[in-house]
């Protein structure tokens, strides 16, 4: 674990000043309300979970679903990517399902969550145009788009068809649309592939930096900080995501750090502990907390993220505390919710 820049967020949090309780613990900045076959928690359900404990939630659906083959796996349907070795297709119809049931809640529930687009291919030249149709078939809705996946382990070579990639202009394209419109980017992409070599660069670093600096002016938030099941951060990963904090150059990338599999990297021992301390307190404006939960039953299961990662809240400074845990989302999707609402102002839908 040398080297790993472990982070995290803290104790309670204060959106109010210093001397008043604080409201909320924490906003989630990346959560799935349906799973890998567009099942999951209903949305006044969802609300109900939130609670008193979380302020504001990204909330976005699963773009994958799950092909229940049944010469594959017989009667036995898969409800995970790892149960099954059929293909993923692209589900598009998960946006019209995650903004429908966003407008059947009251004002004052929606205003507690930001909807994300996730249904498009990153390899189709065309998908922007189909970002752009869903914010004119559901305007005042979403704040961004994703979380969606270019490199990820056991997935990218599942889904069906041509395979994303960092270098493909379709790519290129889809962020070049995010930055003029304002929304806000969630971006899976591993940093390593599995099972690397020992002593070899991160197979995806640089291209993943080629990205970011050909895209500056759109807002960036790496999700899990570029790990995964089993891409695991070893050797320099501390030093790789340093390079990138340290760039001017780069300063529209924020990372999260969602996912009970990075928390458990995260507080492995009490190394990763100091150096996620350090790096938070640090670099406190550009790390933000998600629960990458899907589609929880219970509170308890929903929060169990934050309560994995307790053993750093203790470690940061009050500032940095509430800056991960709540103000970090609130600055970054404030800003994506009103310049997207100004695009589709200035960009109606046009007559049927």
């Amino acid at each position: 674990m040398r080297g790993w820049p472990a982070l995290l967020l803290v104790g309670w949090v204060s959106a109010a000043s210093a001397d008043r309780a604080p409201p909320y613990l924490v906003n989630d900045c990346h959560f799935h309300l349906t799973n890998y076959i567009q099942e999951g928690t209903d949305i006044k359900t969802y609300v109900g979970l939130m609670g008193d404990k979380v302020g504001r939630t990204a909330i976005f659906g699963i773009p994958l679903q799950q092909t229940w083959s049944h010469g594959e796996s017989g009667d036995r349907a898969p409800t995970y990517y790892l149960q099954s070795d059929a293909p993923l297709y692209y589900y598009s119809f998960v946006d019209a399902h995650i903004a429908m049931a966003y407008r059947s809640l009251p004002k004052a529930q929606q205003a507690r969550l930001d909807p994300m687009i996730t249904g498009f291919n990153p390899a189709d030249m065309y998908a922007a145009d189909q970002i752009r149709r869903v914010l004119e078939t559901f305007p005042g809705v979403f704040t961004g788009i994703g979380e969606f996946t270019i490199h990820k382990e056991f997935v990218s070579a599942k889904v069906a068809g041509e395979h994303a990639s960092l270098r493909d202009p379709a790519l290129d394209r889809l962020l070049d649309f995010a930055a003029e419109v304002g929304l806000v980017v969630l971006i899976h992409s591993d940093i390593d592939v599995p099972f690397p070599k020992p002593g070899e660069p991160p197979a995806h670093l640089e291209d993943m930096i080629a990205v970011f600096k050909r895209h500056p002016k759109t807002t960036f938030i790496w999700a899990h900080i570029g790990l995964g099941r089993i891409i695991r951060p070893i050797g320099d990963h501390g030093a790789s995501v340093r390079r990138i904090l340290e760039d001017p150059a780069l300063a529209n990338v924020s990372f999260d750090i969602s996912w009970n599999e990075t928390a458990k990297y995260l507080t492995a021992n009490d190394e990763a502990l100091k150096l996620a301390s350090e790096i938070l307190n640090r670099y406190p404006d550009r790390f933000i907390f998600g629960t990458d939960e899907v589609a929880p039953k219970d509170q308890d299961k929903y929060l169990a993220v934050y309560h994995q990662y307790e053993p750093l809240w203790k470690l940061l400074d009050k500032q940095t505390s509430e800056k991960v845990r709540l103000r970090n989302y609130e600055r970054i999707f404030d800003e994506g919710r009103r310049r997207v609402r100004a695009w589709e102002k200035a960009h109606p839908a046009p007559p049927l």
